[in-house]
């Protein structure tokens, strides 16, 4: 086991010197997305056997699963039709054979997600080798893995360029998110693991659930049933098992759900099950900062979630608080005044409540920016600060000591439909930030995908490509990203024609946000 770990290291060494060695031009033969920590390959081609297989000493029933699904992807259900025993047998590989250090599967923030692959393993030459601490680290190297595979429809058969591979690798950032907003427009089931399929092909690993918002709240929520009144209607609904199994569905796939719930503003919704949350009947929210039973229903939704979303964080909003009903409103006028605080005081006193209440239930804390930009040095120190208005946020936060993650709106929006993927690639998450204990308080970044004019018909060729040019961004160490995104264009086009063929409908690269194609042409050129 010593021997054989130390040869594995001498290798690492070795692909670790040759991929930084790589010239951009050797670099663009490269067709892996996002671009590994370090890369280094050959000249050789070689071909899956028909009965290719996993080799594992783990009994994970999560590996085995990922292993299926990979298989079925690559497969792309092409017929394998070849006469194998007419192949030179060191040309086949017969499976992949995967050592998993830690039996541990539960996934968190901070899971160790590196991995080393090597096609074919040195010493057993017909399997490949993949190597991981934990199941999910497998899951990145599966995903990879699946990358250096190819159908040859000439030959019929799956094969591997550029062999022998030596990949190892591991993210930059801990924290690598998308924000879906399913209270703009109803998502349906089915559609949100479409979208978690398609962020585990990009190396995403969370999933913010921006779940309720003003115009509807389609989840139930069983300490307070009334609250789901204010969905869409019947059918537009989320049941607590449906949540439940979106998070389970999420994990098999190495993703975290952060559950938000956007407290006080961004709440009408919440009042149509239970009208005493509104300020008044023509006034109604923010949510009423005067009335006990308000935190009541923020402690049983806080409850109720860490029974289902079992993630560290938990976001609570904050943000675009108008807090005018609250000023016009005269018992809440009275109560502010007996009180003795004035409206931005309440709103403080409002958030801070709601960060005590979830730290109570074990989660820490995720709030936009505003309330760091207003009363930033009162917030928890459990606090993540969600930076969304603009630059130069991240580095005050980090100034201050709290934790941040970046989705400056100019860059990171995928409402904003003008914004195209090169800005996305471009968009650093530690502009400006030098200091290396300052720098590792960015815990990441995330694209949002707000439901405004989005909806099961355009999600998906919203979201992609432009999102996977940030995911590079944040699993790529910064030395191996590309300084002129037209240097990954032809990359970036083969991983959009991989989404295409996986049934992700990602958009064409050309043009704005979900461009359709101008016209006739490969997938590859536009």
């Amino acid at each position: 086991m010593v021997a054989s770990k130390a040869l594995f290291y001498a290798v690492a060494v070795v692909a670790v010197v040759l991929g930084n060695a790589l010239a951009a031009s050797e670099i663009s033969q490269v067709k892996i997305w996002p671009m590994p920590a370090s890369v280094s390959y050959g000249d050789a081609r070689l071909n899956l056997a028909s009965d290719f297989g996993l080799s594992s000493d783990s009994e994970s029933r999560v590996l085995k699963d990922a292993f299926n699904r990979m298989l079925a992807v690559i497969k792309q259900d092409h017929v394998i039709d070849v006469n194998f025993s007419a192949f030179n047998r060191s040309s086949l590989l017969q499976g992949l054979h995967i050592v998993v250090s830690s039996t541990d599967e539960q996934l968190q923030y901070g899971t160790d997600e590196s991995y080393k692959l090597m096609v074919p393993s040195p010493e057993k030459p017909g399997y490949a080798h993949l190597e991981a601490k934990t199941v999910y680290g497998a899951l990145h190297g599966l995903q990879t893995f699946s990358q250096l595979c190819h159908f040859n429809i000439r030959r019929r058969v799956l094969e591997v360029n550029m062999s022998p591979w030596t990949i190892i690798d591991q993210p930059r950032f801990p924290f690598r998110g998308l924000l879906i907003d399913t209270s703009r427009h109803y998502l349906p089931l089915a559609v949100i693991k479409k979208v978690i399929d398609s962020m585990s092909y990009a190396k995403l690993n969370v999933l913010h659930w921006h779940i309720v918002d003003t115009q509807s709240f389609p989840l139930e929520i069983p300490s307070y049933p009334k609250l789901w009144d204010g969905a869409y209607s019947l059918s537009e609904r989320y049941s607590a098992a449906d949540a439940a199994e979106v998070v389970s569905y999420a994990k098999e796939r190495g993703i975290n759900v952060l559950a938000e719930i956007d407290v006080p503003g961004h709440a009408l919704s919440w009042g149509v099950g239970y009208p005493s949350l509104w300020p008044s009947k023509d006034c109604q929210q923010p949510l009423d900062v005067s009335n006990e039973f308000t935190f009541k229903v923020v402690d049983g939704i806080l409850s109720d979630f860490s029974k289902i979303f079992n993630f560290k964080f938990v976001h609570l909003g904050g943000d675009e608080v108008n807090t005018t009903c609250w000023t016009i409103t005269p018992r809440i006028s009275k109560w502010l005044k007996m009180h003795r605080m004035n409206e931005s005081q309440a709103y403080q006193y409002f958030v801070l409540r709601a960060q005590k209440i979830a730290l109570s239930h074990g989660y820490e804390i995720v709030n936009w920016e505003e309330t760091f930009n207003d009363f930033g040095s009162k917030l928890s120190r459990k606090t993540v600060v969600h930076n969304w208005l603009g630059g130069g946020v991240a580095q005050r936060v980090v100034q201050s000591g709290l934790r941040c993650i970046v989705s400056n709106q100019d860059k990171w929006y995928l409402d904003h439909l003008d914004t195209p993927w090169e800005e996305f690639y471009q968009n650093e998450p530690l502009t400006n930030i030098t200091n290396p204990k300052q720098q590792k308080l960015v815990i990441g970044g995330e694209v949002c995908m707000w439901g405004e004019t989005v909806d099961g018909s355009d999600i998906e060729q919203t979201i992609w490509p432009r999102a996977a040019a940030a995911a590079e961004r944040l699993w790529t160490p910064y030395d191996k990203l590309a300084k002129n995104p037209r240097e990954v264009t032809g990359r970036l086009a083969n991983f959009r024609c991989l989404l295409n063929e996986r049934g992700v409908a990602a958009a064409p690269l050309a043009g704005s946000g979900r461009a359709a194609p101008f016209g006739p042409g490969s997938c590859y050129k536009q």
